[in-house]
């Protein structure tokens, strides 16, 4: 496990139906920095990759996740150009949960990134438990 303490960590998400995999990712990511910036996705942006619209409004889930504790700034991720990100904020390190490990996308970011000395972390997914569950249980209930 990286032990590094970097000044500036930023993590993104879209935090839709909040739950303890979202929790944990921010409280990991806390761990590791001086400094937390979070990225919450935009309503347009979740559309863009997710293919679906998230259940809690954008002003919603950014206002539930700059009252955690362990975050210091959110901004709006209005884009998934990380790199962009980066040019913005000037972090020194993103988080991303496991799950992405190996994946082109991530493989392309860290190379881009290692090219500006920003570590890409990976921290463990928590498994069992995703917005895209939540929804599909609720939605069970509703039918019974």
């Amino acid at each position: 496990m990286d032990t590094k303490i970097y000044p500036v960590g930023y993590t993104t998400g879209v935090f839709d139906l909040f739950h303890i995999g979202h929790l944990n990712i921010l409280r990991e990511s806390k761990k590791r920095c001086g400094f937390l910036i979070v990225g919450v996705s935009s309503d347009e942006v979740a559309v863009s990759y997710k293919h679906k619209k998230p259940i809690i409004p954008f002003a919603e889930r950014k206002a539930i996740v700059e009252s955690v504790r362990y975050v210091d700034q959110v901004v709006v991720q209005s884009s998934m150009d990380k790199m962009e990100a980066w040019r913005r904020l000037r972090f020194d390190v993103i988080f991303h949960g496991d799950d992405w490990k190996g994946s082109h996308l991530y493989d392309q970011y860290i190379r881009e990134f290692s090219g500006v000395g920003v570590d890409v972390v990976f921290l463990p997914h928590t498994r069992g438990t995703s917005s895209t569950e939540l929804t599909k249980i609720i939605l069970d209930c509703i039918e019974l």
